[in-house]
């Protein structure tokens, strides 16, 4: 039953590049970024602690130079740039609303945001800034789910909220094949046994070593993360407990 109450203090939002793309087929549409925005302001509001991993497959992936015959290492590094322009692009949304934001990557750019470290990360939110984790892990061959579910630990967030292109996990793409059912909530050890994909293993696992449930939910509809944050929307649940 949805209550006006926040669930959680503490969130970790992961939001994939292609949602910033809106109808375009690459890149940054500004009005999906400021709409985002507005859902994240909408939480914060509530006095909810956000942090934010976003991905930068609207942008460039990594896989696909490897696809090609090209070098893993170098087009995952080429990956993880894209995740910084990204969450630049979601920071100048955040700061147009008057939300204080800070980009810290994984992998060291000081002309254009801090570094990560777990202390820079715990002073901001604790200061209630929203947090954009940008670059990944900063390791090749890991992907930004993966760095969702490792910043979610570090920072010790209550949840992890995984904004898609539907509204919750299914059986089989829903978008491809009509007769796949929604699940209402599974457990850690069902994704990974029925490779549900979700998440990739390394993050799922992460996730259920850590106790951190993962909520599935569109990132497409305005006030859907403070819906699901106070209890009520439509999701997937996946929690052990």
């Amino acid at each position: 039953m949805k209550t006006d109450a926040p669930r959680y203090k503490r969130i970790l939002l992961k939001a994939s590049g292609e949602a910033l793309m809106g109808s375009q087929g690459f890149g940054i549409d500004v009005e999906v970024a400021d709409r985002i925005a507005s859902d994240i302001a909408e939480v914060r509001a509530m006095g909810v602690e956000v942090g934010v991993v976003v991905g930068g497959g609207n942008i460039f992936r990594g896989v696909a130079v490897a696809s090609k015959g090209g070098d893993r290492v170098t087009g995952d590094h080429m990956g993880m740039l894209a995740t910084v322009i990204n969450a630049l692009a979601l920071a100048t949304s955040l700061r147009k609303l008057g939300i204080d934001t800070e980009v810290l990557s994984a992998i060291a750019m000081p002309e254009i945001c801090q570094s990560f470290s777990q202390r820079a990360a715990l002073h901001h939110l604790d200061k209630g800034r929203v947090v954009i984790f940008a670059g990944g892990t900063g390791n090749p061959f890991f992907t930004t789910d993966s760095a969702a579910a490792l910043r979610a630990a570090e920072m010790g967030a209550e949840a992890i909220l995984k904004g898609t292109q539907v509204d919750g996990i299914y059986s089989a793409d829903p978008k491809k094949d009509p007769t796949a059912t929604r699940f209402d909530s599974l457990t850690h050890a069902e994704v990974l046994d029925k490779g549900l994909a979700v998440m990739d293993v390394a993050a799922v696992s992460l996730a259920r070593e850590n106790a951190i449930p993962i909520i599935v939910f569109s990132i497409h509809e305005k006030g859907g993360l403070a819906a699901i944050v106070t209890g009520g929307g439509r999701g997937t649940v996946v929690t052990d407990r």
